[in-house]
């Protein structure tokens, strides 16, 4: 028996296999703006599953993929109504993201709490759990790609450039500086950010980071102790366990 787990984002959408023990080795990806009915029968075709455990950001897309599932497979749209094994300690649940809760879900049996969650995305999010545990807050900021590609989108002479590690402060050409600038700017934002949260938050916070840049930011931040590239599908599949069993 195997639960089919999509984090639909706001730029990728991946896919996953997972039962009640672990996720599984398969793994796929759709840009979010390819996922169609079309898409989702080529990329399934040969995949067995026997329900369905949905994350969604992206209020259209969602729509194509109940109406893609529903009816067919047992399924499920996490939120915070769904049995996440923790509390929420926060004045408005409903506007709390999905991926933002399936990752708090994870981080209390992979890394512990009181945690940090990360996730380096289109936007990056802090998500805050407290050690009761409790899903209590957090912070959303641009993502190093939307900061970066404004650069280029604004200004008449500024290329796109690629996100790498700057061998440098200081810049020895255009793509150089504004390398330099996207990734040390932004690991100074990340930097301030946790500092505050810390500051407000009682305990030692495990601070984990996910998310498409996830590596190359936390290669610059000691605070961060753990990349984890699965706790988005792992929060999924944790979820889908108490849902689906």
């Amino acid at each position: 028996m195997a639960w089919l787990l999509i984090d639909n984002s706001n730029t990728r959408t991946k896919f996953s296999l997972g039962d009640a023990d672990h996720l599984h080795s398969w793994r796929s990806m759709l840009p979010t703006d390819q996922v169609s009915p079309e898409n989702l029968k080529h990329l399934l075709a040969d995949i067995d599953f026997t329900a369905v455990m949905i994350c969604s950001v992206v209020p259209v897309k969602a729509a194509t993929l109940r109406e893609f599932f529903e009816g067919k497979y047992p399924l499920h749209f996490l939120d915070c109504t769904s049995p996440l094994g923790m509390g929420i300690d926060y004045p408005h649940p409903t506007q709390i993201g999905a991926d933002r809760l399936a990752n708090s879900v994870a981080v209390l049996t992979r890394h512990g709490v009181p945690a940090i969650i990360i996730d380096f995305g289109t936007a990056v999010t802090f998500d805050v759990i407290s050690s009761e545990p409790a899903y209590c807050g957090g912070v959303i900021a641009p993502g190093l790609g939307a900061m970066s590609d404004y650069l280029t989108r604004k200004t008449a002479l500024l290329p796109e450039i690629e996100l790498i590690e700057p061998t440098s402060a200081i810049g020895k050409s255009t793509i150089h500086a504004m390398q330099a600038g996207a990734v040390f700017g932004y690991r100074g934002l990340v930097k301030e950010i946790l500092a505050r949260i810390c500051k407000e938050l009682p305990g030692t916070p495990k601070i984990v980071a996910t998310g498409g840049d996830a590596a190359l930011i936390a290669h610059g931040i000691p605070e961060i102790g753990a990349v984890d590239p699965d706790i988005t599908l792992d929060g999924l599949r944790q979820v889908a366990a108490r849902v689906f069993l």
